[in-house]
């Protein structure tokens, strides 16, 4: 799929993870941000995804959310519509570090 990166996921789950993000076509892009993004995760870190899309509704990040927790992976997933982010050194910090997923 694309080279290794060093985020705490294998290959194979990380391409689970972006499978459910492609099915839903409101998300134009899924940008990888905190520790996981820097490197400096742990082996119990969240993954922090902003998700970017026109017409992206708080609806579908709650069915992205539910069908990702469906794949029973380690890991708790953290995810936030970045165009509703109020905090600009979040957006900052998602621009310096974050990883597109798609």
């Amino acid at each position: 799929m694309r080279k290794e990166l060093n985020i705490g996921l294998n290959s194979p789950d990380l391409e689970r993870v972006v499978r459910i993000i492609q099915k839903s076509p409101s998300i134009q892009d899924a940008i990888l941000f905190g520790s996981r993004a820097k490197g400096t995760f742990s082996p119990g870190s969240d993954i922090d995804i902003a998700l970017k899309g026109k017409d992206l509704v708080l609806n579908d990040v709650l069915d992205l959310k539910i069908a990702l927790e469906e794949l029973n992976l380690p890991y708790k997933f953290d995810l936030v519509i970045y165009d509703r982010i109020t905090e600009e050194a979040l957006k900052e910090h998602i621009t310096r570090v974050g990883i597109s997923l798609l």
